[in-house]
C-alpha cells in the first residue's frame, strides 16, 4: 500500500482455517433459535461425543486436560418440523469453482442413506462464493454414485441446489426452501400425512 510522501508499507493478512464454517454455523443457530421461539420447528446443533480421559479440579469446578471422540459423530443438525424428522450437515469452502468432497467423511455420507432410508428430511447447506444453498442429500448421494470426481462442481451445486437468501429475520430461511421442496400442502414426499 502507498501512503503520502511515497512511504510504501507492506500489509499481510494472516488467514485462521480453524474456525472456516463458523460464520454459517453462526447463521444457522441464530435461525434455529429464531424457530424454536417462533415455535415453527425444534432443530439443533448436535453436541460433538466427547469422552473425558484425564481432569483436574480447581475451585471453579473440573476443568477437562486431556479428551477423545467417543465415536465419530454424525450430521451437525437435527430435529423435527411439521412432524418428519429432519437432520442436516453444515459445510462451507473457499473455493470457487468446487466443493472438495474431503469435507465429508464416509460415515457421514453412510448416515445420510440412512436418514433417507427411515423416511427422513436430509439435506446439506453449503456456503460458497457467498450463498448458501440446500442440496438435498438425494442428490449428493446421486452425484456420489454417478461420479468418480473428487469435488462436486458449483455448477452442479447452482442447477441441482436451493438458493437461501439471508435475510433480517430469521438470518437464514432454510425452512422456507424444505417446504418448497417437500411439502406440498398437506403432503410430504407425496404421501398424505397422516392426522392423529
Amino acid at each position: 500500500m502507498e501512503y503520502p510522501n511515497k512511504i510504501k508499507k507492506e500489509t499481510s493478512k494472516s488467514i485462521n482455517y480453524s474456525n472456516r464454517g463458523m460464520d454459517l454455523e453462526l447463521l444457522i443457530n441464530e435461525t434455529n433459535a429464531y424457530y424454536v421461539e417462533q415455535d415453527r420447528a425444534l432443530i439443533y446443533k448436535k453436541p460433538t461425543p466427547i469422552g473425558i480421559s484425564e481432569a483436574i479440579y480447581t475451585e471453579h469446578g473440573r476443568i477437562i486436560k486431556n479428551g477423545y471422540f467417543k465415536s465419530p459423530s454424525t450430521l451437525d443438525y437435527n430435529g423435527i418440523y411439521r412432524g418428519c424428522y429432519v437432520e442436516f450437515e453444515a459445510k462451507e469452502t473457499q473455493n470457487k469453482t468446487s466443493f472438495p468432497l474431503a469435507n465429508f467423511h464416509q460415515h457421514q455420507l453412510g448416515y445420510i442413506k440412512r436418514v433417507l432410508a427411515h423416511g427422513g428430511i436430509c439435506f446439506v447447506l453449503i456456503k460458497m462464493n457467498g450463498n448458501v444453498f440446500l442440496l438435498k442429500g438425494e442428490d449428493l448421494i446421486s452425484f456420489l454414485e454417478e461420479n468418480t470426481r473428487k469435488s462436486i462442481p458449483y455448477s452442479y451445486i447452482e442447477q441441482k441446489g436451493y438458493l437461501i437468501k439471508e435475510r433480517y429475520n430469521p438470518t437464514l430461511d432454510y425452512l422456507t426452501v424444505v417446504n418448497e421442496i417437500y411439502f406440498k400442502g398437506d403432503c410430504f414426499n407425496g404421501k398424505e400425512k397422516i392426522e392423529t
